[in-house]
């Protein structure tokens, strides 16, 4: 049967609850558990497709498809294991749900409330997954913070599992603040209280409390009236400091019994972690010895947590070739003023990632341009290929108006556009081209020098295709297409052979980059841009 695991926070948002989920998950994995991740949010859109990258950051995409919270990818990254569909869970698509059942009178007349209907369909997700996976340990974090409204019936469905699944196979993890008053020149133990006397309120007691500070909590007073007055054993209070990199959480939250904790609460009986491998990886990135400027050309740049897996996906291949990767963010529309060019000279690489709509597009095209004429490395991924696509039609094959039908319908020459049946009715939530698609490599390539093999897989997440019309005119003029879809219909990737790396892709290969396994085209583009 698997155990059940849920994480929640308390007094502030934005306090690391994923991290520390995705690094118990770690080292839980360490120890030989089979572990599955899942994140509950509260937000009433069904997913996160069509929210503001400004609010919300990045859309991570899992393999089967589903546009999840950007958490999923800490949990991947940090856990090495794919989500999938059920792996995120929002009030939306509990409360549609719901309703569909309620209209196709599977409720058999009875009237639908907040308990029992919503809660058990968000049991029936959490029981779902573990079933799917068939793991030791599922960890569900709920998204929020303690005493938001939209979050009870998450918090009372936990609670019923937790009842349900009995002592031992259950337990319950409240990340909160203690806040550091340097007037004082002490940490506060009193938010915490309160958050967990919340949290006791609506029926849940805490196993173990995590507390998340910026300065380490030096005062074991703290943690021993965190125990006394949360009702827990003091070895059940867990301190958590704010750390250079992400990926020392894990080694940090080893040292502090976490794991150790967890397991004995559980009833696991587990062999001693093997962490050599994450421990080297860490090392290697504290000790790089040189280091390479990379321009990030975006639209959301205001906010780095809308390219969160991009920004990883490159520290990964920076690390693994002895290089501290510093990224230049420059905001697109920027490019578009009349001196904006500056701002590309003296880089090492640009890369343009992934986004949809007109703004800051001509900025891409000037990107694009510069990198090839000037022969910086480039790497352009969705709307980055798109636009490098439009760029070399426009200043290479001589078609001036060349665009994409997204930006501009009544351009005679959409050389990114709808692919014959494909339709713009299709809901904005729901892209046309969504999760893992295989692609087969155009042998010669670059593309074929990074992955090595003939045929791969990689997740999607856009509505709009390279125009066949236009292969042939395009490859004349010297682009390549070194990447199609096993049918030959759908150009996947393409490329400036001749460069050392001009690579632009359909597909988002972040999301399946890892901190100890990188990304074999972004080891690529960092080995390209340092001169390797």
């Amino acid at each position: 049967m698997t155990k059940h695991i849920f994480v929640t926070g308390g007094v502030v948002s934005g306090l690391g609850k994923g991290i520390t989920a995705a690094s118990l998950g770690r080292l839980l994995k360490a120890r030989g558990l089979k572990v599955a991740a899942q994140k509950l949010d509260p937000y009433i859109n069904v997913d996160p497709g069509t929210m503001s990258p400004y609010q919300h950051g990045e859309v991570f995409v899992t393999a089967d498809g589903a546009e999840t919270d950007l958490d999923l990818g800490h949990y991947e990254r940090f856990i090495d294991e794919e989500p999938n569909s059920l792996s995120n869970l929002t009030t939306g698509r509990v409360y549609s749900s719901v309703i569909q059942k309620e209209r196709r009178g599977e409720y058999l007349g009875s009237t639908v409330q907040t308990i029992p209907h919503i809660t058990d369909e968000i049991k029936g997700s959490i029981r779902a997954l573990a079933a799917r996976t068939g793991a030791d340990v599922l960890i569900t974090e709920i998204g929020g913070t303690i005493g938001d409204i939209e979050g009870q019936p998450f918090i009372e469905a936990i609670r019923q599992i937790g009842r349900e699944a009995g002592r031992g196979n259950a337990l319950f993890i409240h990340v909160t603040l203690v806040p550091y008053l340097r007037a004082s020149g002490e940490h506060k133990s009193k938010p915490t209280q309160h958050s967990v006397k919340e949290l006791q309120g609506l029926g849940v007691s805490p196993d173990i409390i995590v507390l998340r500070s910026d300065e380490p909590i030096e005062d074991r007073g703290i943690f021993r009236k965190v125990a006394d007055f949360c009702n827990v054993s003091e070895d059940c209070v867990i301190g958590n400091v704010t750390l250079p990199t992400l990926y020392e959480a894990p080694l940090m939250l080893e040292e502090a019994g976490l794991a150790r904790v967890v397991c004995r609460e559980l009833g696991l009986e587990t062999p001693e972690p093997d962490l050599t491998e994450w421990r080297a990886m860490v090392e290697r990135m504290h000790s790089q010895s040189r280091s390479v400027k990379i321009g990030l050309v975006g639209k959301y740049v205001k906010l780095h947590d809308a390219y969160l897996s991009v920004a990883e996906a490159l520290r990964h291949a920076a690390w693994a070739q002895d290089a501290k990767v510093d990224i230049d963010w420059i905001d697109a529309e920027e490019l578009e003023k009349p001196d904006g060019e500056r701002l590309l000279s003296g880089l090492d690489g640009i890369i343009v990632p992934g986004g949809f709509g007109l703004r800051g597009t001509e900025g891409m095209f000037i990107a694009a341009r510069y990198a090839r004429e000037h022969h910086v490395p480039y790497f352009g991924i969705c709307l980055g290929m798109q636009t490098a696509v439009i760029e070399f039609a426009r200043d290479a094959a001589g078609l001036a108006d060349a665009n994409s039908g997204e930006f501009d319908p009544e351009s005679t020459n959409k050389v990114i556009d709808f692919m014959p049946g494909q339709s713009e009715s299709v809901d904005k939530g729901g892209t046309l081209r969504l999760g893992g698609y295989p692609c087969v490599i155009t042998p010669g390539t670059t593309m074929a020098r990074c992955y090595g093999e003939r045929e791969i897989t990689e997740r999607h997440r856009h509505r709009y295709e390279f125009n066949n019309d236009y292969r042939e005119l395009l490859q004349e003029k010297g682009l390549t297409l070194s990447g199609l879809s096993p049918d030959g219909r759908l150009v996947e990737a393409v490329e400036l052979s001749g460069e050392r790396f001009f690579v632009g892709v359909q597909y988002h290969p972040e999301f399946k980059s890892r901190p100890n396994r990188p990304h074999p085209l972004f080891m690529a583009f960092i080995a390209a841009s340092l001169g390797d």
